[in-house]
């Protein structure tokens, strides 16, 4: 019920296209978030969906921040996982496209899972990514798919989020997409500790920002950071980007 109602009041304050007066969001907007070219990269992703859709292995999961609310046992099939609990197809495109459409070359993704995301962001063989999974087991599994997709620019390190961001960071990422612990206290400590990180054109990504009213608090406070000039509310994701040159706006858009 909480999910529909912040849907309907996300959708009442949406905007459509005609409503971005920002050339670099209305770029975005035309040039990637609503580009319909079907990319031969699909079928990579298709591909590797499939391999995990008929996976009948069992792992072992360890969940961190809030859990999980479809699983009960912490025993779980990679197949149910892909179906319940992955990212969506139509979002693992867009991932891809955002690659492509900023020309990343360093990835921090926080939040392997079984590398959905991982793979979409490591189809662009001139991204490096670096995936972080604090489930042994997940992370395991994810690194031995990903190597066997062919994607040797990919990095899955086993360790909390917090012991990785607690230590100096050696990269400085063009995208930083994370997906898990969704709480507002990590949340909130994550972007803080990777704003030393980023740069004019980097872009972070949080991904269920209407998972609860912290949640979307912490949402709405990494938006208005001082440091923040362009957030983009799409429901299930938060985009914010650093840009120097470009007018503090906020936008809520459909996708």
């Amino acid at each position: 019920m909480y999910l529909i109602l912040s849907y309907i009041k996300f959708y009442l304050r949406s905007i459509k296209l005609h409503g971005v007066h920002s050339p670099f969001v209305f770029e975005l907007v035309t040039k990637c978030f609503n580009d319909t070219k079907n990319y031969p990269e699909y079928t990579l992703l298709e591909h590797y969906n499939k391999e995990l859709a008929q996976s009948k292995e069992i792992l072992t999961v360890k969940d961190f921040g809030s859990g999980s609310r479809v699983f009960r046992s912490n025993k779980r099939k990679v197949s149910a996982i892909a179906k319940h609990a992955g990212i969506s197809k139509k979002r693992q495109q867009l991932l891809f496209r955002l690659t492509r459409y900023f020309n990343f070359k360093n990835t921090l993704e926080l939040g392997t899972s079984l590398g959905k995301a991982t793979c979409a962001f490591a189809l662009s063989e001139n991204n490096q990514v670096v995936s972080l999974e604090g489930c042994p087991a997940t992370a395991s599994f994810a690194e031995k798919n990903l190597k066997q997709a062919g994607h040797s620019n990919v990095e899955v390190i086993h360790e909390t989020f917090e012991n990785f961001l607690n230590k100096p960071l050696e990269m400085t990422p063009d995208c930083i997409y994370i997906d898990g612990n969704h709480t507002y206290k990590d949340t909130i400590d994550y972007f803080q500790k990777l704003l030393p990180v980023v740069h004019n054109n980097s872009l972070l990504i949080f991904d269920d920002i209407y998972w609860s009213a912290d949640m979307q608090l912490a949402w709405k406070e990494i938006a208005a950071h001082p440091k923040v000039t362009v957030a983009i509310d799409t429901f299930q994701w938060g985009i914010v980007c650093f840009r120097e040159e470009q007018k503090k706006e906020s936008f809520t858009i459909r996708l």
